[in-house]
């Protein structure tokens, strides 16, 4: 199966209002900036896709990727670990105008929530965030003398992850650090949309060096020079 899309605006064209978007990246390591840009761009054009719920270790920094969403106004709520960056203003800003909500989840547990959500596991218990505002309201339970916090599984419509390297039937691997929450994504979202820096035919990849097996990738398309959040946000400054 061929699952190669024409371009990012092609890649991201069904994604709709209300729906989860699961991103990957850690801090702008992962970010799939072109996929982000072209879901910006459509939402400036058409409205939509509005009133997002976005999963993301981060809550966006400067004025790309995700803090571009929600500038733009896409997103209703964030469900992330850092809300705080070093230029965390998007955020900030919409939290305190009340435009936008906050679900905040510690780094392990943002990461367990989503791969129960891929193994369809729907709770399991953690000691994390336990004796914190984080976990008021939900169910505690002891085992061998410890306090444990019940979470859910987090699941997504859809998830928009960069990969370093992808065959035209999905399987594929990451560059170092971006690799980070994007194979537990991709699991755990009923759609996969991958930007590549690179595409091979099928049997291009070394099969013990891929990460993502193609049967949780929906949809590719190549980018040959992806932009780095980083690289945006010094630009911004100069």
């Amino acid at each position: 199966m061929n699952k190669i899309s024409p371009s990012v605006e092609d890649a991201v064209a069904d994604i709709q209002d209300g729906m989860v978007v699961m991103i990957g990246g850690f801090g702008g390591a992962g970010a799939p900036i072109e996929l982000i840009h072209a879901l910006v761009e459509r939402y400036k054009k058409t409205g939509s896709p509005g009133r997002l719920t976005v999963v993301n270790n981060n809550a966006g920094n400067g004025d790309v990727g995700i803090a571009a969403m929600i500038y733009a106004g896409m997103v209703a709520r964030m469900v992330c670990s850092f809300p705080r960056s070093s230029d965390p203003r998007a955020f900030t800003e919409k939290y305190l105008a009340g435009e936008i909500e906050l679900e905040l989840v510690p780094q392990g547990t943002l990461a367990e929530r989503i791969r129960a959500g891929g193994a369809g596991i729907p709770a399991f218990y953690t000691p994390t965030s336990y004796g914190t505002l984080v976990a008021d309201g939900k169910p505690v339970a002891e085992f061998e003398g410890r306090k444990y916090v019940q979470e859910r599984w987090l699941k997504a419509d859809v998830a928009l992850l960069k990969a370093e390297l992808a065959d035209r039937k999905g399987n594929l691997t990451y560059h170092m650090a971006a690799r980070n929450f994007s194979p537990l994504m991709a699991t755990a979202a009923a759609t996969t949309i991958v930007q590549a820096s690179r595409v091979v035919e099928p049997g291009g990849i070394d099969p013990e060096h891929i990460v993502t097996p193609g049967i949780f990738v929906n949809r590719i398309v190549e980018v040959a020079s992806p932009k780095q959040e980083e690289a945006l946000l010094r630009e911004v400054t100069k």
